[in-house]
């Protein structure tokens, strides 16, 4: 059933949550220049109250099309599989380019740098402590995430719900302990090439984390509410592949910034 009879396509009804959710970010980047030149917050609050409310009311009218108003077609479903496939690609490329600034100040580090790597006065991380914790919950939560696929798959809705939640909570503790490492760090982001490439690349890392967490905290509150079935779950599943591709990044920074590269 689509809401146009002569096509099976969905064509988007007009909509005031992309506008407001790009005032929202644009104000953002103000508040944040604001907050770094001046150390004022309050239009950093406001955007935050604009984006959550955007975001949270854009999801819901996605959320009904699709599992109310029967808008989500088998071209449709087809064509949003392969939005969020070119967008992990996006993602792909976008941290690729954080690799290629680490890789090419650490292989042929500059006099400026002490000519070794990492710079000289850099005490890095030791990578089998805190780092190899993350790595431990991280390829946990992709094991919970892939249980609760299966459990959704085989008609198993406890199972679903139960295993989604503890992906949610092993992507919070992640979080903290990230928190955690970041304020015990002996480095900060303006110490030196090291301190950039490291910060920027684990800081957009973990901003990826918070993202793929809220993502499956709203797939958790529709799958209690049974929107999704074996056959009609891609909210669920990209969802998944985002929190996979989340796993894998990290993967890449644990081996090349915290292992080979401390």
């Amino acid at each position: 059933m689509t809401n146009h009879s002569h096509h099976p396509y969905h064509m988007v009804e007009m909509s005031p949550w992309p506008l407001t959710a790009s005032i929202g970010a644009l104000s953002l980047t103000t508040g944040l220049a604001l907050w770094f030149h001046l150390n004022r917050l309050e239009l950093i609050i406001i955007s935050f109250l604009i984006i959550i409310i955007s975001s949270y009311q854009w999801w819901r009218d996605i959320s009904r099309e699709g599992t109310y108003q029967g808008l989500h077609s088998k071209i449709v479903h087809g064509n949003l599989r392969w939005g969020m496939i070119l967008f992990i690609v996006s993602e792909v490329f976008f941290f690729l380019s954080f690799f290629w600034a680490f890789f090419h100040a650490s292989l042929a580090p500059s006099v400026e740098i002490g000519t070794q790597w990492p710079p000289t006065g850099i005490d890095p991380f030791n990578p089998f402590q805190v780092p190899l914790l993350n790595t431990a919950i991280l390829l946990s939560s992709g094991v919970s995430i892939t249980w609760s696929h299966h459990a959704l798959m085989n008609k198993n809705h406890t199972q679903a719900v139960q295993a989604l939640f503890i992906t949610i909570v092993l992507g919070v503790y992640f979080t903290l302990i990230q928190a955690y490492e970041y304020m015990e760090a002996s480095f900060s982001i303006s110490e030196a090439v090291y301190g950039s490439t490291f910060f920027v690349a684990t800081g957009f890392h973990g901003l990826h984390v918070i993202i793929g967490t809220t993502f499956l905290f709203i797939c958790l509150c529709r799958m209690i509410k049974f929107h999704f079935s074996p056959k009609h779950h891609f909210g669920f599943e990209a969802a998944a592949w985002y929190w996979h591709f989340v796993d894998v990044v990290w993967l890449f920074l644990y081996v090349s910034i915290y292992w080979w590269g401390g």
